[in-house]
């Protein structure tokens, strides 16, 4: 009922460390985040529970055959309305149960969605979510923990209730209900405390942080590969890929696969760079890290995140490529902010912003962009970018210079010198032409 190829795919003993630490937080009936840089698996660690039952026992033990576990791509949801999200987490519940050959119960899930997705409501169809839950909590006594992954795509659109909707099910199952996000940083750090109050007695502080390598299970995964490809190279070439790869992930096989196809590589660390597949991998790193990280890598320095995502270690790069990537990626200058109304994102030159923008930090800096070159009040941005009365709670003029402060890290070369986001003293602020 498993997808066996995924058994198949990683050891018991793969990312032992992180996923035992996870275990504890779940049976602690708290929620977690899985936090890493993109490509180190962060989709593969939340895959291991539902679908590698090797791996589930190792850490549950006896306990395994009482914790389902619910696997959800929220990139599928990213443009979604609450109500969607609701109906795809309803699915993804009732599919899982059939996955693990749990019919009957699978049965129930589906008669609950049937009977509300009719009415085309947001109250009935969370009743039905909730029964669901009560069913599979209460009468068959089942640990339900739901496994968020990407979530990060899904936060500009993330509606407050979302989180309201996670402590409604939490308080009514109590211990045997619990989550788990896979994100590129804490939520903490991303989101407002307004749009997960609710939740956030659960969650913060519970964060598993993946390290770039896993000593594990990225062998395990190189070996599979020559198994399937019918290649190999000598030990000592491999052990090099690791080496340039910092052990990184998806890095490592994308070099791995262009090493095998090829008939020789004289000089290895050329070699690869050179190839598009590569630099589209570190690119995707290098994305990922906010304006002001990647000023602080260049510089040689080091912050708090970059350590605990490994991607730093004693003020040294740990992946040799990104640092010979990053000797040829030239300084950008600035780069115009620019709000496109028919996909509704922002980009920054080239890249887009959207997704590290907390929902807030989006519909401040769109509120800004589209108004600029004009000076913004204080009482005027608040009053259109939190539109309803009880968001608008609590964001005073101290919170929106907070938020101000955390999206110029995310958008400023130098958030000390912005070239964006300019403060007008006593009335604003505006974004520059």
């Amino acid at each position: 009922m498993e997808p066996k190829h995924f058994e198949s795919l990683y050891p018991e003993n793969t990312r032992e460390k992180e996923l035992e630490k996870l275990i504890s937080i779940l049976r602690a009936g708290k929620a977690a985040q899985v936090v890493g840089i993109p490509g180190v698996g962060k989709s593969n660690v939340l895959r291991l529970l539902p679908y590698n039952k090797a791996v589930r026992t190792k850490h549950l033990g006896v306990d395994e055959k009482n914790f389902h576990f619910v696997y959800m791509d929220f990139s599928e949801v990213k443009d979604r309305a609450l109500f969607e999200v609701v109906k795809f987490i309803l699915i993804s519940l009732s599919m899982s149960l059939g996955e693990r050959g749990f019919g009957k119960d699978q049965n129930v899930l589906n008669d609950l969605l049937k009977d509300a997705i009719t009415f085309q409501d947001d109250l009935i169809l969370f009743q039905a979510l909730k029964r669901g839950i009560d069913y599979l909590t209460g009468e068959k006594r089942y640990s339900v923990v739901f496994l968020f992954d990407r979530f990060d795509e899904y936060i500009p659109v993330l509606d407050p209730r979302f989180f309201s909707n996670l402590k409604i099910l939490r308080n009514r199952a109590k211990y045997s209900f619990s989550c788990v996000f896979a994100t590129t940083r804490p939520l903490e750090d991303i989101l407002e405390p307004v749009f997960f109050s609710d939740f956030y007695e659960f969650l913060v502080g519970n964060s598993v942080y993946l390290p770039i390598f896993d000593a594990v299970g990225l062998p395990f995964r190189l070996s599979y590969l020559e198994k399937i490809t019918g290649k190999k190279t000598r030990p000592e070439i491999k052990k090099d890929v690791m080496s340039l790869c910092g052990g990184h992930g998806k890095l490592t096989r994308v070099s791995y696969e262009l090493l095998l196809s090829e008939k020789k590589a004289e000089d290895l660390k050329s070699f690869l760079i050179s190839k598009n597949q590569v630099k589209g991998a570190l690119f995707e790193i290098w994305s990922a890290l906010t304006a002001e990280e990647q000023k602080i890598l260049r510089e040689k320095k080091t912050t708090e995140y970059l350590e605990n995502v490994g991607l730093v270690l004693k003020n040294n790069l740990t992946i040799p490529l990104l640092e010979e990537f990053l000797s040829d990626l030239p300084q950008t200058q600035k780069e115009e902010l620019v709000f496109d109304a028919q996909k509704n994102e922002i980009k920054k030159g080239q890249e887009i912003l959207t997704e590290k923008l907390s929902p807030s930090e989006f519909r401040l800096l769109r509120f800004l962009i589209i108004n600029r070159p004009r000076v913004c009040e204080k009482e005027e941005i608040i009053e259109n970018v939190w539109t309803e009365a009880k968001t608008r709670e609590g964001v005073t003029d101290q919170a929106l210079d907070q938020i101000i402060y955390r999206l110029r890290k995310k958008i400023e070369n130098d958030p000390n010198n912005p070239q964006h986001i300019q403060t007008i003293k006593g009335r604003g602020y505006k974004v520059e032409q």
